[in-house]
């Protein structure tokens, strides 16, 4: 398909080439009845050029239809790598839409080659292709699901969403840290809210589910792989509003609304960036506010799949008591999954030395890799293997991504590396993940999930 493309843009291009030169070779001889037949040397020097530009489009077209799919998609993949410089040039928030808007009118490398089958697993009756997600934070307002996933993602998080619209802290409120593969942020749950967002999902997930419909039959092993509407996991992330009194209730307005959409569901309360956001990670408040989305989720009609899974996404900086508290809710209620860890407010070496640590907001990147991780750890440990973990925070190459997993993490999730290292970074991180499972004789993802805990 993509050789086809490629060499229909050829013979488009040739096609105008050949007329516009045809139509000045007309003007010139009709000119040169009434003028001497000398032929200017600079317009030599344009014929050559033109017959050496045609010949390279002819040359490099007839070489690209002999190129297969998957080395095209490969180089495509790569020569997404010559834009991250020009993206560095611009203010973090500016470089941030125009990454969002590119993915959602389809300006990136879709992934055409199979993921390696060793990264196949299933987690909540779901099939992921492979276990790298895109987390929450990326694609706020659910604008580029189809061409997120369309990179390769297994799955993809979107949000977080608030009930009603608001604007988020004021500007300028992301700050890189380039040296240290890091990123300030206290963006505030800027949010289009939940009607703009359901409207986007509800367009998608037709479109998404009609093309797969129309692509494969439902018996084939394919239409297994992936979410309610087809292939890639859709995860959705609940944020309350700032200004509400009444957080519980958001949470449930945002479940009621756009669950419908979701192959799981996420409650956030986590983000140092929303005032009081991170009491509710206290027992008690926990304890209430889960059982009241559930409720809200379980009186909702579903088909045959049941509900979408209910996870709750946590912060890195907890003492080992509130971790134990978590755990405990998290079993006594039966919850779906957890997302360990959001950001930090903490800056840990070397963030620390850098004048933009001055910041305040929350901290992720590599940074923030080995806080995530022993979380995760303790957590995996506390919960005994029983409940589903993302690990989330730091993760940059495909050994990070295993080193996650090896510490409790069924899933994981990256956002400021792929910030920085583009589309890239995802088809060479899980051909890093397989190698890294192939090297230590672990015949799946399931197999190495908890191994540094056991």
């Amino acid at each position: 398909m993509a050789t086809k493309a490629a060499g229909k843009l050829f013979r488009d291009f040739l096609r105008k080439r050949v007329i516009s030169t045809s139509v000045g070779a007309y003007r010139h001889c009709s000119s040169a009845a009434t003028s001497a037949p000398k032929i200017p040397h600079s317009s030599k020097k344009g014929r050559l050029l033109t017959g050496a530009t045609i010949g390279l489009i002819i040359a490099g077209g007839a070489y690209v239809s002999t190129v297969d799919e998957a080395t095209f998609c490969g180089w495509l993949f790569s020569a997404t790598k010559l834009v991250n410089p020009f993206f560095a040039l611009l203010d973090a928030e500016v470089a941030h839409t125009l990454a969002v808007s590119a993915a959602a009118r389809g300006w990136v490398p879709r992934e055409k080659r199979p993921d390696p089958p060793i990264l196949g697993l299933e987690v909540w009756g779901r099939k992921f292709s492979n276990p790298i997600g895109l987390s929450a934070g990326f694609d706020k307002n659910a604008e580029a699901v189809e061409g997120l996933l369309g990179m390769g993602f297994g799955f993809v998080e979107v949000g977080s969403v608030t009930p009603v619209p608001q604007d988020g802290n004021p500007k300028p409120r992301i700050f890189r840290l380039r040296q240290e593969g890091a990123i300030i942020n206290r963006c505030g749950f800027n949010s289009e809210g939940i009607v703009a967002v359901a409207k986007r999902l509800g367009a998608q997930h037709g479109k998404r589910k009609l093309e797969t419909s129309s692509s494969s039959s439902p018996s084939s092993d394919e239409a297994n792989h992936g979410g309610k509407a087809g292939p890639g996991i859709l995860g959705v992330n609940l944020g309350k509003n700032k200004t509400s009194d009444d957080a519980a209730a958001d949470y449930v307005q945002g479940v009621h609304t756009l669950s419908q959409y979701a192959d799981y569901l996420v409650i956030n309360v986590s983000s140092p960036n929303t005032p009081g956001l991170r009491m509710l990670q206290g027992r008690k408040q926990l304890k209430d506010l889960v059982k009241k989305v559930q409720a809200a989720r379980d009186e909702m009609q579903w088909g045959e799949e049941g509900p979408p899974p209910l996870l709750v996404k946590i912060a890195p900086d907890l003492s080992k008591e509130d971790l134990e508290d978590i755990a405990a809710v998290a079993l006594a209620l039966r919850l779906d999954g957890l997302i360990i860890s959001n950001t930090t407010i903490s800056r840990p070496d070397p963030v620390n030395n850098n004048p933009v640590s001055a910041e305040s907001g929350g901290l992720s990147g590599k940074p923030l890799f080995n806080l995530s991780t022993n979380v995760l750890k303790e957590m995996y440990i506390l919960t005994r293997g029983k409940i589903p973990l993302i690990g989330c925070g730091g993760i940059s190459s495909g050994e990070d991504a295993y080193n996650k997993i090896r510490a409790g993490a069924t899933l994981v999730q990256l956002y400021t590396a792929f910030a920085y290292g583009g589309p890239a970074l995802i088809p060479q991180m899980k051909a890093e993940l397989a190698e890294c499972l192939e090297r230590d004789g672990f015949k799946s993802i399931h197999e190495a999930v908890g191994a540094n805990c056991r």
